[in-house]
């Protein structure tokens, strides 16, 4: 029993050589391919999200600019005005405002081809970063500066409080769901990842996890 003792931490070694380079290949690959599928849909949809809001604000304008001048209701002409000066500088910021994933995916195209994980993980942790800073309450200020303009002009301007409000909600309530809909499969990716712990008595081996569901099979990715 006792030379089974000492020979079993030498076993654990020798087993340890053998595994662990070809375990650290498939979970370092397991990695790449959660990070590159994460950013490949993060500009998927940040496309979708820079065409469909794009083409929302022009067809708003194109109505708006009609309304202003055809609109029967001297009122809805007025709000016609205001929406449409709302709605060009809403398309303005959108040829500006560009979604990060698509040239994150670009990078991390070129990381993978030269084989640099630990820049990946910087470069998935920096994407995550400005998702949450689109979210955050800075994302909200020119909306909300626009809106309250807008419907101080209706509401005093044009001594229509109810409209006013209601223009004030109406373009907050928009900006809100423009907000959301924007890609977050960097933070996603990021968060994935727990950290957690193997002990085996004196011996401990840190690493991360994370469960991956795919059809018809689980997974699990593990780095360290």
């Amino acid at each position: 029993m006792t030379r089974f003792r000492f020979l079993l931490p030498a076993l654990l070694a020798s087993l340890t050589l053998i595994v662990s380079p070809f375990a650290m290949a498939q979970s370092a690959e397991r990695e790449w391919d959660a990070y590159r599928d994460a950013l490949e849909r993060g500009e998927r949809q940040a496309n979708y999200w820079q065409y469909g809001w794009t083409g929302f604000y022009a067809t708003t304008l194109a109505v708006n600019a009609y309304q202003a001048s055809e609109a029967s209701d001297s009122n809805d002409r007025f709000d016609a005005r205001v929406g449409a000066v709302k709605s060009a500088l809403a398309l303005g910021g959108m040829f500006f405002d560009r979604q990060p994933h698509p040239e994150a995916r670009r990078e991390l195209e070129r990381l993978y081809a030269e084989d640099d994980l630990a820049l990946a993980r910087a470069l998935i942790e920096q994407t995550a970063a400005v998702e949450r800073e689109r979210r955050s309450w800075r994302a909200r200020v020119g909306s909300l500066i626009v809106n309250t303009a807008g419907g101080l002009v209706i509401g005093i301007g044009d001594d229509r409080p109810s409209d006013g409000a209601i223009s004030f909600a109406t373009g907050m309530l928009i900006n809100e769901l423009q907000i959301w809909t924007q890609p977050r499969q960097a933070g996603v990716a990021l968060n994935n990842f727990q950290p957690a712990r193997l002990s085996m008595g004196e011996m401990h081996f840190d690493y991360e996890y994370a469960f991956v569901v795919a059809p018809n099979q689980v997974g699990m990715h593990i780095r360290y």
